[in-house]
């Protein structure tokens, strides 16, 4: 009984309403103080946030017992949780999630710089009592989560490629879940950064836009493999230019002319980011935010969760369905139209259509190679996995980041305006299409810094 009453609880937990934790010492001198959040952990357990040591963090560690009332916002319901204390943690996915709802949390009241979480205290719910008292009636109204999660799982199946796969999902939340802006990031190589493929909602598409790992909840997310929202805004999660100047100085993403902006909202209220897992390893993150307030509950968490799971079990089907790509057919039509200069600066694998910056990276090296090929050969059709059995590419071991890359390069040509394109031409095919004149130039490190 109790472990079903504590995911029935769990709105209780969100720190809409504040918590009061009541402790006493080894005498039975008891204390009573204001608690910044309690955190569902699984169905026997929560975490209280440790932010100092006072006395209530002594008197646990005395008795290992203390008592929690949490509230109910939608109905005002009161509940009291006997708790057993089990362990602190300070690291890992547990603790980071705390953290950044902490960080919201503290803003939202101004004491950013006060409020810093020392350790995730684990405690096992021992009884759940509810407390007399007036209550409002339960809300009736509220869209069923599990019918939109239903619906999306049906849409992405139907997606017969990953293009449409990665528009498809962020279609979903806005036409299922009501999430009006959204994104999806891939994971890069080993140094850990992950780049926009697909958005929606915003001015720009942010097509390519980085993120450090460790960075925002969207860093965090991919590092610990798991969920992290934030209900209230803070700084310290914010994206744009901060977290650039901290990429850029940290050597993570290189000077500014090669950096694309992130698309995220200027003055986002509420965040989330679900890891995406292929395999057992993250491969990607599915982020949404809103500039409402406490938008993303832990229904809402549990359900985006399912959808970005299923993303990733599409993804690897879809790899596996394309292993057999159809042989390539050459096709040797020749540009027409304005004159193009395509530099390649080697360092960074960035490349440059004239002075103007488009990709860096792998994706940068797959163009590099295409548009060497088309001016060596004419060729302008290739396959995947011509380009997967390529060592100088170095891809990751995932295939899918392939995919990926080549949706990255075919949308930041198609925003630079025709004048290179990549087209689906087949299952695990592509063609190059250049309707200008190319002059492939590779300047060297001493020109590329000047």
């Amino acid at each position: 009984m109790t472990a079903q009453r504590i995911d029935g609880l769990r709105r209780a937990l969100e720190g809409v309403m504040a918590s009061v934790l009541a402790t006493c010492d080894a005498d039975g001198v008891p204390n009573v103080s204001m608690i910044s959040q309690v955190h569902y952990v699984d169905p026997e357990r929560v975490a209280l946030s440790y932010q100092f040591f006072n006395k209530t963090r002594r008197n646990v560690m005395a008795t290992q017992r203390a008592a929690v009332l949490v509230t109910d916002p939608g109905t005002l319901s009161h509940y009291r949780l006997e708790l057993a204390f089990e362990e602190t943690r300070t690291g890992g996915p547990l603790f980071e999630s705390m953290k950044a709802k902490l960080a919201g949390i503290a803003s939202h009241h101004g004491v950013e710089d006060v409020f810093r979480l020392l350790g995730a205290d684990i405690y096992r719910v021992l009884s759940i009592d509810q407390v007399p008292g007036p209550i409002l009636p339960p809300e009736t109204d509220r869209p069923s989560l599990l019918a939109a999660t239903r619906r999306t799982f049906a849409s992405l199946d139907a997606c017969g490629d990953l293009d449409d796969l990665l528009d498809g999902v962020t279609a979903c939340l806005e036409r299922e879940f009501g999430i009006a802006w959204s994104m999806v990031l891939m994971a890069g190589t080993e140094d850990g950064r992950l780049y926009t493929v697909a958005s929606r909602g915003y001015s720009t598409t942010g097509v390519g836009a980085e993120v450090a790992p460790g960075e925002g909840v969207i860093g965090v997310a991919a590092q610990e493999n798991t969920p992290i929202r934030i209900g209230h805004m803070t700084r310290e999660y914010r994206y744009g230019a901060a977290i650039s100047e901290i990429a850029r100085r940290s050597g993570v993403v290189c000077d500014a002319p090669r950096l694309i902006p992130f698309p995220g909202l200027a003055a986002p209220r509420s965040q989330i980011a679900l890891p995406i897992a292929a395999e057992g390893q993250v491969v990607g993150v599915l982020f949404a935010e809103s500039d409402e307030v406490m938008r993303f509950g832990y229904e809402e968490e549990d359900a985006l969760a399912l959808v970005a799971a299923h993303l990733g079990a599409r993804m690897l089907l879809l790899r596996k369905e394309a292993a057999d790509e159809i042989a390539e057919d050459p096709d040797a039509s020749p540009p027409s139209g304005d004159h193009v200069t395509v530099r390649f600066f080697r360092a960074d694998q960035s490349v440059f259509l004239g002075n103007d910056y488009l990709i860096k990276g792998v994706a940068g090296a797959i163009l590099w190679r295409l548009l060497n090929e088309h001016r060596d050969s004419g060729r302008t059709e290739f396959t995947t996995r011509e380009l997967r059995l390529d060592p100088s590419l170095r891809l990751p071991l995932h295939s899918e980041n392939l995919d990926a890359r080549l949706i990255l390069l075919r949308k930041r040509l198609e925003e630079r305006g025709g004048c290179l394109r990549i087209e689906k031409s087949g299952r695990g095919r592509f063609r190059l299409v250049a309707s200008s004149a190319i002059t492939l130039e590779e300047p060297d490190l001493r020109e590329a810094g000047s």
